[in-house]
């Protein structure tokens, strides 16, 4: 297998609900997609389009309603449960209750595939799950009960057992959702260094758009009309990622980089100068309702030196005030509006 040949990969898949006596529910149909080795794939979508329905069906859990999903050129369906447990692991979005067992109990579930049938370890196994617990940095989870663990915590091992299952094939439905910022950051960076260092295909599905740009190698796009897939930049050129997203009342901002609120169009403020502060600026403004716009006009914010300490200037007309602080300007702003 080279490279660039897909580990999973689908035909003509089309996906959803069969209804007894009714006609099936379709939320995806056709669909042409690959998941390659070293590379981590973020799916992206409005709620409630079938993101968690295509990663069951891609994980054997749901039959696909017509088409085929192959792993290493085999149909998923003529593969034995614990093939395909060996080719592909899955984390799903809610948490296992609090179980009586320690954080290494939890990850050591990952070797069932590989073990006999009443489920003893060798030495081979341990030292795999000790391997997982270092390659996300859980050593020290080990000998916690996992009723006592936070919910960072637990996803980490969640993942570390994905890895002890030694599938080339890891599929994650929203690993964030419980985390905070600095735990869904390192989560993501986590992921994308497994997909490089241990040449594993993952497949994300998130809500964290801005970190999934950043993060993934390439993006799935899902929505109504099918799902588009690409590099993160290419998508941002072609409108993709505007188009997917643009009923929930986001824009993708090509300029910055990244999704934003549709602002109110309100009224338009010229903003003087650039850096890192006048960027700021002109997001508190958009954010405010205002229209921030490049050069001179009616009303413009600019940014001077006052002594040595800088401030915000306001020109409104001919009148001029000063102010030290972002917030200040917009309350001033604002009061003129009323």
């Amino acid at each position: 297998m080279t490279p660039m040949t897909p580990l999973l990969e689908t035909r003509a898949l089309a996906i959803g609900y069969r209804r007894r006596g009714k006609s099936d529910v379709r939320l995806g149909h056709d669909l042409k997609l690959r998941l390659q080795r070293g590379k981590l794939v973020g799916l992206l979508g409005p709620n409630g389009i079938g993101k968690s329905t295509l990663l069951r069906t891609l994980a054997g859990v749901q039959k696909p309603l017509a088409g085929q999903v192959l792993i290493a050129g085999k149909d998923i369906v003529n593969l034995k449960p614990g093939e395909l447990a060996r080719r592909l692991s899955m984390v799903l979005t809610a948490l296992p209750p609090p179980m009586l067992m320690t954080g290494y109990g939890l990850v050591a579930l990952g070797r069932h595939p590989h073990t006999d049938w009443l489920g003893r370890m060798t030495p081979d196994d341990h030292r795999k799950v000790a391997a997982a617990l270092r390659a996300v940095k859980g050593e020290e989870l080990a000998e916690q009960p996992a009723a006592e663990l936070s919910d960072g915590q637990r996803q980490k091992l969640l993942i570390a057992r994905a890895l002890a299952q030694e599938s080339e094939i890891m599929l994650l439905d929203e690993p964030t959702a419980y985390l905070d910022l600095p735990r869904r950051i390192e989560t993501m960076s986590l992921l994308k260094r497994l997909a490089r260092s241990q040449q594993r295909a993952i497949l994300v599905s998130t809500h964290d758009l801005d970190l999934a740009l950043r993060a993934c190698d390439n993006l799935w796009l899902m929505s109504a009309a099918g799902i588009t897939a690409g590099a993160p930049e290419d998508l941002a050129l072609d409108g993709s990622l505007s188009a997917t997203f643009r009923a929930d009342g986001i824009r993708f901002d090509q300029q910055r980089g990244g999704f934003f609120l549709d602002p109110p169009g309100g009224r338009a403020v010229h903003v003087a100068g650039h850096g890192e502060d006048i960027a700021w600026m002109r997001r508190a403004l958009s954010r405010a309702g205002f229209t921030p716009n490049e050069g001179l006009g009616r009303v413009l914010v600019s940014r001077a030196q006052n002594g040595s300490e800088p401030i915000w200037k306001l020109r409104i007309d001919e009148s001029v005030t000063k102010h030290r602080t972002i917030e200040a300007l917009l309350n001033t702003l604002e009061s003129q509006q009323e």
